[in-house]
This record gives structure tokens, sequence and C-alpha cells, in this order.
């Protein structure tokens, strides 16, 4: 297989998602929202600088679904970086990659784009997945895959906002208001219920925004240069990171029947993703 920018650029992005998963998971004593806060910090820090020197302006067009953008990005945020910090590392992952099969259910309704007959079966099998890693991995509290499974819903929410978007305001502008949205809501709630960051935690949280930051440059000039169909599917990587890195940083391991249901996720979201209906 030939190897073209855009697939080099996604498989870095890959990368750098893995290592903010690694900080989010090192910084367990540290409050989710109190992680999600800085790291949306940081963003906002570099995105502003890049849109004022593209001379765009920061407020966008379409204001209503930026801020619905920007509130069911933070929700989803929220709810993923909980459950990294309270499910082995490879099973908090994987349940995010419910997403692409949430993403197709809600353009169906929202933007009038329904997904093929086919892409049912892959949402059952993915299921299916689920409840075999809660069934075999005793770790995982019911409680926290429901987080899970809602942050898959509100990241396929996200995704459907951004495709509104689509035509009516700058990328850049669209990501600005996932941080424009979090700093004030998160930041509050974090000030009121401060944990006091160790001098290490201080330099992992800083690494953890850069981090998602270059993830996401490097995910935007994929998308900009490849179809999606020829870069998403490498974005399962992150599942093969996040087992390597939960058994060798963090002495996790899983069972042969959980890495069963992992697997039943990660390649029914791929099928899924293969059999989509062409983009306009």
């Amino acid at each position: 297989m030939k190897i073209t920018r855009g697939v080099k650029y996604i498989l870095l992005s890959t990368v750098f998602f893995a290592l903010m998963n690694v900080g989010v998971k090192y910084l367990a004593h540290i409050p989710a929202y109190e992680i999600v806060f800085f790291r949306a910090l940081v963003s906002l820090i570099i995105c502003y600088f890049l849109i004022r020197r593209a001379g765009l302006s920061p407020w966008g067009n379409n204001k209503r679904v930026l801020l619905f953008r920007g509130l069911s990005g933070t929700a989803a945020l929220l709810m993923y970086f909980y459950t990294l910090q309270h499910m082995p590392l490879a099973s908090a992952v994987t349940i995010q990659y419910l997403s692409p099969i949430f993403t197709i259910i809600i353009a169906g309704i929202m933007l009038k784009e329904p997904p093929r007959p086919i892409q049912g079966l892959f949402f059952l099998v993915s299921f299916v997945g689920v409840l075999m890693m809660k069934g075999f991995d005793s770790r995982v509290a019911v409680p926290d895959l429901l987080i899970g499974v809602a942050a898959a819903v509100f990241s396929g929410l996200a995704y459907n906002f951004i495709r509104k978007l689509k035509g009516s305001d700058d990328p850049l502008v669209v990501v600005l208001y996932f941080p424009l949205v979090t700093v004030p809501i998160v930041g509050s709630y974090t000030l009121a219920n401060w944990i006091n960051p160790s001098p290490g935690d201080w330099g992992v949280l800083v690494l953890i925004g850069l981090a998602t930051t270059v993830a996401q440059i490097f995910m935007t000039r994929a998308y900009q240069l490849e179809r999606a169909a020829n870069v998403s599917n490498f974005n399962y990587l992150g599942s093969i990171y996040a087992i390597v890195i939960g058994l060798f940083i963090f002495g996790e391991s899983i069972a042969l029947l959980g890495l069963t249901g992992i697997a039943l996720i990660i390649g029914s979201a791929i099928m899924s993703s293969r059999y989509r209906q062409p983009s306009d």
C-alpha cells in the first residue's frame, strides 16, 4: 500500500491521541473535569492565535449550531476522560469507537442521510462486543460502561454538527468553538472544586493540551488531503496502542473474550464506515 501524505498525517494523529490518553490515565488522581479544562485552555490559546493570524472572526456565522457543536463536544470529552480514568485503557478507547456508528444513525435523523440497512447489522454487532467486554471484564462497571457509550453518542452528535456547519464556517472557527464553550463552563466548576496539581502534574496537563491540539491538526490535514474512507480506518490503530500501553505502562491485562469484544467493535465500525453512503 502506498503511504500518501494523508495517511502519514492520520498515522501521526493516532500517535498524539495515544499520548493524550496516556496523560489522562496517568493523572487519575486529578478529576476529569479539571483535565478537560486545561486541555481546552491550551487549545483555546493555540486556535485563537491561528484564527487571528488568518484574519478570521472568531465568532463565526452559524452561532447556534457552533454553540451546539461546542456543548456536545464538551459533554463527550468530559465523559470520555472519566472512562479513561475509571476503566482499563483499551476498553475505554474501544467503547469510544462506537462513535462512528452513532454518527451514522444521528446523520439519518438530523441530516436526512439515512444509513444502509446492512449498517444496522454492524450496529448490533458492536453492542454485542460491548456486552462481551462487560460480561468478561469485572473491572468494567455498568455505570462506567453507560458513561462510555454516552460519550460515543455525544461524539457522534458533535460530528454531525460539524458536518452541518459545512460551507458556513471556516474549520478553524469550528475547532475554536469547542474550547470557547468548554473553558467558561468547565472552568467555573473547576475553580469551585479545585484540586491542586503537583509540579509534575502541571507538565502533564500542558502536554495533554499540546498533544491533543497537534493530533487534531494532523487529523484535519489528513481529511483535507484524502477521502475519508482512505484514512478514517487508520484511527482504529488507537485500540492497539491502548492495549500495548495498558499492558506495559499501567500493568493492565484483558481476557481473551474481552479482546474478542474489542475486535467485534473495531471490525463492525470499520465495515460500517466502508458501507456509508457517498458524501456530497
